[in-house]
């Protein structure tokens, strides 16, 4: 067996067939329904009901019974942020969510770091999922078998990765049955928490207006605002994910704008029911804190207790709370999801490489996916994995979005209050939404800054300065082109009639060169033949690779779009030789993997033309290093290899622009 034959086995087996661009029904198949994505974009959400309650309740110390007005607090903030972000959805169908809602209604600049604070934010996801997971998995195991859990960690971001490699539906419909399972065990027992104590409302009631009352006498009415407002920020890791179906609208199937909006209301529903069910269940049932378990543990081994007793109960709760650590494992998808997408955005907008917006063959953003984990790998050690500095970087990157993207539909509904009938009501769900999550950022930021604040503002401080460095030289690479593609405008006009046509002779020296467009970088490669090789070339090809994208692919209908685009520029390439006395010709095909594409076009202009000499133009600058090497494709020399290593002659030809 060949060794590229054994490659292609193998990836085929690890990450599935390639999938036909063409097909008219591919992307209602890749697209997401409103259940895979409340699974898929709803864990992040839902999972920090494991962690987001013990916080704001613990955060209230000697008065326990307050965390009923964090309950309801939490409940309304949810549906608000919820309804703010339906109104995104709306408003920007095309996904983006904070990015683009920035940028476009507050600038560039505030969309980079709106941009850049979801990303690092989108990066933690998956890091403190998989953490908490891992945490939550091995309080069940024996202390000697603690040193395994980095390996654990690592295997599991691995699993991840190779998941959304093979496709997106495919990574959620895997995980589906562990979300299933936490809501299944979950949605009972919050209902039983609260309704067991029904008759005891009015007990409860007056108990939590006696701890109102008496910690007003004792802190003042100010420091009683203060003790709830500390709660209520310290909770803040129940809001986040909350914004992730906004930025994942892409995945969505049509109509995008009610699939969204439905995924939405069942994330509303869920996460504030078991959210806010949890804290009131800490109340009525008297939870307090216990050494080396978690608030959630305690509170379910009072719950279960009450059914089963000895091994029949903590056979039960250890299967609920494993559902907890298993969801967490299945939240990290929300960051694998949503974080490419951003990536691919800002990537079109060359604040990140290129590269970022292509697509593999199972038409998913790899390279934003190896991102993805990579950096995870990398805030594993930065913050030792531990949870408590990784909540607060979250809580605050998310909550940078959540209040630029707020402030920015403010602007929106204000400026569109003539067009917009219910303009004042969308407005005022805004303002409220800006309030809420600015309030939080800036307490959270204040009382956590020495705990590790300072390191989330720091990396996503040098993430957004990166970001205008790649765009600035990616400014001057375009300005650069631009100068070559005026070489077009100087090319005096041909009329082909004029010119007898050129006679095909296919033993003839011909010279294939390889293109990305009709444009001043193909021509400079064209005179460039004609002027090192004078007289040899008698025969022009023409080749070209339509590669689709994320900006491309939104269905079959694109790519054949993208495919005529591409052959009605190739056809001025033909017209202009032709012209000038040569025979030419074009040759094209659409996909996602540009080297394999040249290669397959390469191979049959070869059958045809069996003394051709392929050609290709790479940009080149008088400062070369890995960064320009990273943001600028070598696909030039990658193909040169491929073709080299079928037995086709290839020449690169460097193009100098900076």
């Amino acid at each position: 067996m060949e060794n590229g034959s054994f490659y292609k086995r193998a990836k085929r087996l690890l990450f599935g067939a390639p999938r036909d661009l063409f097909d008219p029904k591919i992307f209602h198949r890749l697209s997401l329904v409103a259940f895979f994505a409340w699974v898929g974009l709803g864990a992040d959400g839902i999972s920090s009901s494991c962690y987001g309650p013990e916080e704001a309740f613990i955060a209230l110390g000697g008065h326990p019974a307050l965390a009923v007005f964090v309950a309801l607090a939490t409940v309304v903030t949810v549906f608000i942020i919820s309804g703010s972000y339906a109104q995104i959805i709306e408003a920007f169908p095309s996904g983006g969510g904070g990015y683009i809602v920035a940028s476009k209604l507050l600038g560039e600049r505030a969309g980079v770091v709106s941009g850049s604070a979801l990303v690092i934010d989108y990066v933690l996801t998956i890091t403190i999922s998989v953490a908490s997971g891992a945490d939550a998995l091995f309080s069940f195991l024996p202390p000697v078998w603690h040193s395994y859990k980095f390996w654990v960690i690592a295997f599991i971001i691995i699993v991840l990765i190779w998941l959304n490699l093979r496709g997106i539906k495919e990574s959620v419909a895997v995980l589906t049955p562990i979300f299933m399972a936490f809501m299944l065990t979950h949605i009972p027992l919050v209902l039983y928490a609260i309704f067991r104590h029904v008759p005891e409302l009015p007990e409860v009631g007056a108990r939590v207006s006696s701890e109102l009352t008496s910690t007003a006498s004792q802190l003042g009415w100010v420091g009683l605002g203060m003790l709830l407002m500390r709660s209520y920020s310290m909770g803040a890791g129940t809001y986040t994910g909350i914004e992730a179906v906004s930025n994942s609208m892409p995945t969505l199937r049509e109509p995008r704008v009610q699939t969204g909006k439905k995924a939405m209301l069942y994330m509303a529903i869920s996460l504030s029911f078991i959210a806010g069910g949890i804290i009131l269940g800490y109340v009525l049932n008297g939870v307090a804190p216990a050494h080396g378990k978690t608030l959630n543990a305690v509170l379910f081994e009072t719950l279960v207790g009450g059914f089963w007793s000895g091994n029949t109960g903590a056979a039960v709760v250890a299967f609920v709370l494993a559902s907890e650590a298993a969801l967490l494992f299945v939240a990290a998808q929300t960051g694998f999801l949503g974080g490419p997408q951003v990536l691919s955005s800002m990537a079109v907008d060359s604040y990140v490489p290129h590269r970022f917006a292509h697509l593999s063959e199972r038409l998913v953003t790899k390279y934003g996916v190896y991102f993805m984990g990579a950096m995870a790998f990398l805030m594993l050690f930065i913050t030792g994995g531990s949870v408590r500095y990784l909540i607060v970087m979250y809580s605050i990157n998310v909550f940078l979005t959540f209040s630029l993207s707020q402030f920015g539909m403010v602007v929106h509904w204000w400026k569109d209050r003539d067009k917009e009938k219910a303009w004042k009501v969308k407005l005022a769900m805004s303002s409220i939404g800006f309030l809420l999550t600015a309030s939080i950022l800036c307490f959270t930021v204040w009382i956590k800054f020495p705990e590790g604040g300072w390191i989330t503002l720091l990396i996503t401080g040098s993430f957004i300065a990166l970001c205008f460095l790649i765009r600035r030289h990616y400014r001057k690479a375009q300005q650069a082109l631009r100068r070559l593609d005026e070489l077009l405008l100087q090319l005096p006009p041909v009329t082909i009639s004029s010119v007898q046509e050129p006679v095909l002779r296919r033993t003839a020296p011909t010279a294939a060169i390889m293109v990305s467009g009709y444009n001043g970088l193909g021509m400079h490669v064209f005179f460039s033949v004609i002027r090192s090789f004078p007289g040899t070339f008698r025969n022009f090809v023409f080749l070209s690779a339509g590669v689709v994208d994320s900006t491309v692919f939104k269905g079959a209908e694109e790519v054949v779009n993208l495919g005529e685009d591409l052959r009605k520029q190739l056809r001025h390439y033909e017209e202009f030789v032709k012209g000038h006395g040569y025979y030419a010709e074009a040759r094209s095909q659409v996909g996602t993997d540009v080297i394999e594409i040249i290669g397959h076009l390469a191979a049959e202009t070869a059958k045809d033309f069996p003394n051709a000499v392929f050609f290709s133009g790479q940009i080149v600058f008088q400062e070369e290093g890995f960064i320009t090497r990273f943001l600028h494709n070598q696909t030039a020399f990658l193909a040169q290899k491929k073709l080299v290593f079928a037995g086709l002659p290839m020449i690169v030809m460097p193009v100098r622009i900076l």
